[in-house]
């Protein structure tokens, strides 16, 4: 579904990727691991259309995103930190959002909207939100289109623990579904939960792409955190 083949990018002296090939397939949850400053956020823009790459491609559906930015309509993005104008309601926001995808999203999964809360809360100004509404907002957006392609900044961070729940069986049905879902987080527990596939980044080089089975069967650890330490020890030995 989605191809990065032999991304490089310069930010100055910084390479934040270097010669970086990757396949996303439908149908998976793939978590995108690696430390800060590994590369992760600069190939997530790169999938977005928010940075272009100095060099290498990336496909979407067979076609070269670059002059092709039609593709956006079939994702749905949640940021680590949602930003939105503070002033504005939740629900002006969430129907600000309908509206400019209006062209493209003629039905919408508000299944979030309502097992969150926010229905209730809709005439709350952003500026006065918690952060983990703030949170609950930005993943309601995130699954409102139906999207083929789901990527989640740090989707539970500030969540309580019941909200987390709710979002991490949102994202199985997604999987299930045949939705591909590219997730970073630091909550490794949530990924040994969720995750199908494991990409790790560091120094803005792949260092490894492994389904989660053939990681845990190689390094004879089932909790993810433990596999990848495994791993990296192995082979910088």
């Amino acid at each position: 579904m989605i191809i990065a083949s032999n991304l490089t990018k310069q930010f100055g002296k910084l390479s934040a990727l270097d010669n970086v090939s990757v396949n996303f397939t439908k149908g998976e949850c793939i978590a995108l691991m690696g430390p800060n400053g590994s590369g992760k956020t600069t190939l997530i823009k790169c999938i977005l259309g928010m940075v272009v790459p100095d060099s290498g491609f990336i496909t979407f559906n067979d076609k070269n995103i670059l002059h092709n930015w039609q593709y956006r309509q079939h994702i749905g993005y949640m940021p680590q930190i949602g930003r939105y104008p503070e002033n504005m309601t939740i629900g002006q926001v969430i129907s600000m959002i309908k509206d400019i995808r209006s062209a493209y999203n003629k039905s919408f999964d508000e299944e979030l909207i309502e097992s969150f809360g926010l229905n209730e809360i809709l005439k709350k100004r952003m500026r006065t939100l918690s952060g983990g509404t703030r949170q609950k907002v930005s993943a309601s957006l995130a699954f409102l289109f139906h999207s083929d392609v789901l990527i989640l900044d740090e989707p539970t961070a500030g969540l309580d623990p019941v909200a987390s729940e709710i979002l991490k069986e949102k994202i199985k049905t997604k999987i299930k579904n045949g939705k591909l879902v590219i997730i970073t987080s630091h909550i490794l527990s949530d990924l040994d939960e969720l995750a199908t596939q494991v990409i790790y980044m560091q120094d803005g080089k792949l260092r490894f792409h492994k389904n989660i089975n053939e990681l845990r069967n190689e390094t004879g650890q089932q909790k993810l955190a433990k596999a990848i330490v495994s791993l990296m020890h192995n082979h910088s030995a």
